[in-house]
């Protein structure tokens, strides 16, 4: 099916479908192997132990590469559009590429400073990834709205505002509750303490990453 595609657009459908995958599959793993609770883990608290961490590391790692591969062909394309339309400065989608490249190299850190062995490191890496992706997807709903309606629906465009609005506010709760839980492991229970902040926070990472695939699924139109 993706080679059947038109155009570039196996490029993001293969990204939605490849980090899907390794989300769910490091999660399935995980939890039959008894790693974690069932109930809303940190996603990195799925890929922490082996087998998955293997899994999870291999995986993430495509990710990231595959998402680099797609911010840059989505310059090329917004650049392409702009010599017919000027809607957007090149500086800005310049601007908007770097910090979606930063989110892809915060992918790389998490998939190899597992959460266990390199705390700092792996929290470090989590941080630019999701905050670099925030502020690129905003950035990209921007600049679709200013394409309008020469390169892109409305429809599409109020879509990927709102994707990226919802990431935007899940990303704070995440980021307040995870820095109010005082230690790192991966096995919650409900009757431990810090597991409500815990709770609430992997509700709104699960909330931010998937918002990033839904966003990236909008670009398949686009990329044919």
């Amino acid at each position: 099916m993706l080679c059947c595609m038109p155009g570039v657009a196996f490029v993001p459908a293969l990204l939605v479908s490849w980090s899907s995958a390794a989300f769910i599959i490091s999660y399935v793993i995980a939890v039959l192997a008894g790693h974690v609770e069932p109930l809303v883990p940190y996603i990195s608290d799925t890929g922490t132990k082996p087998p998955e961490s293997g899994i999870f590391g291999f995986m993430i790692n495509i990710s990231a590469l595959l998402a680099a591969i797609t911010m840059y062909i989505r310059y090329l394309l917004i650049e392409k559009q702009n010599e017919s339309l000027h809607f957007v400065r090149s500086s800005c989608n310049m601007l908007s590429l770097c910090i979606g490249l930063m989110g892809c190299t915060g992918m790389g850190i998490v998939a190899t400073f597992q959460e266990l062995s390199v705390p700092s490191v792996h929290d470090i890496g989590a941080l630019v990834a999701f905050g670099s992706g925030v502020v690129y997807i905003t950035l990209q709903s921007i600049i679709s709205y200013k394409s309008c309606p020469q390169w892109n629906a409305y429809f599409v465009c109020h879509i990927r505002m709102a994707i990226a609005v919802i990431s935007c506010i899940a990303f704070i709760p995440m980021i307040v509750f995870a820095s109010r839980i005082s230690m790192t492991k991966i096995d919650w229970t409900p009757d431990e303490k810090d597991y409500t902040y815990h709770f609430l926070s992997a509700i709104c990472e699960w909330t931010v990453a998937f918002g990033f695939i839904f966003f990236f699924l909008t670009f398949i139109r686009d990329f044919q």
